[in-house]
């Protein structure tokens, strides 16, 4: 396997993006990143190799109406993925309440060069079928750039995951059938809702980004091979499901030996690690 994507990774931490001490002390209690430290580029990229990861998804987190602030702005994605653009691809975000929310999303797509949006509606306090969701949803359809929704349960302050249950994603992933929508996480723990949504339109996907309790090893079995069917991934969810590490309250390395102790088929693991994720980026060759 020449490449792994990891689709879910929060650059809270990442050091050039880390200099301004209140804004890092900001980020991490919103995001309850406690007892953490910054960390080099340099040596992130070691971690990551030990993964076989060459590329990953960079999530910005803008939940700014109640905050005065992004937690991870766009500038701050922005600025990452040009130091290293042929590791990082930054995803944008926007708080839909926000009056300028429409502008800041295509400034993010023309002139930032980000690839996509990401939203947190837990934390936004928003259902995903809200009008000003679709707004921004159909602005994304206009620069054909793909979304990535935080799914089931956030272990965030103030965020409920009332607002991020995987079944109420099906409207707006029905209504634009020509973007690709991510569930992240799986929708956990709601996740034989997010394997009906991925059944059932070709434009969902989701990734492995798991968390809470034991470790990779054993949280990957109990979802995909117990909370599912055994042969799920396998035979009906192989196109469709992501490689995510959520990075950094997993490392990933951590991540990807709970997806290798699925013992999965060659082609299968193929497809979750890297050509699944280039079909959502809608790219046809590999990175």
């Amino acid at each position: 396997m020449s490449t792994v994507i990891d689709t879910h990774i929060h650059p809270a931490l990442f050091a050039p993006i880390c200099e301004d001490g209140d804004r890092f002390r900001f980020r991490c209690n919103e995001m309850n990143y406690h007892l953490m430290s910054p960390i080099d580029l340099d040596l992130l990229k070691k971690q990551l190799a030990l993964a076989d990861i060459r590329c990953v998804f960079l999530l910005g987190e803008d939940c700014s109406f109640e905050k005065g602030q992004a937690a991870i702005s766009n500038d701050e994605i922005a600025h990452l993925t040009e130091l290293e653009p042929e590791m990082f691809i930054g995803f944008a975000s926007v708080d839909p309440r926000s009056p300028d929310a429409e502008e800041k999303l295509r400034f993010a797509f023309t002139e930032q060069g980000l690839a996509g949006m990401a939203l947190n509606t837990a934390k936004c306090r928003l259902f995903p079928y809200d009008e000003r969701v679709f707004r921004l949803c159909e602005i994304c359809g206009e620069y054909a750039k793909p979304v990535i929704f935080h799914s089931g349960i956030c272990l965030e302050r103030d965020a409920f995951s009332r607002y991020s249950r995987p079944a109420d994603f099906e409207e707006v992933i029905a209504a634009f059938s020509g973007i690709n929508f991510c569930l992240t996480h799986t929708g956990w723990p709601w996740v034989q809702e997010t394997a009906a949504l991925l059944i059932k339109y070709p434009n969902a996907f989701a990734n492995t980004a798991l968390m809470s309790f034991d470790g990779p090893l054993q949280l990957y079995h109990k979802v995909y091979k117990e909370d599912m069917g055994e042969f799920w991934v396998e035979h009906n969810l192989a196109d469709k499901l992501m490689f995510g590490s959520d990075s950094p309250r997993i490392r990933p390395v951590r991540a990807k030996r709970g997806l290798d102790g699925l013992n999965l088929r060659a082609d299968v693991m193929e497809k979750i690690c890297c050509r699944n994720a280039l079909r959502f980026l809608g790219k046809e060759v590999l990175l």
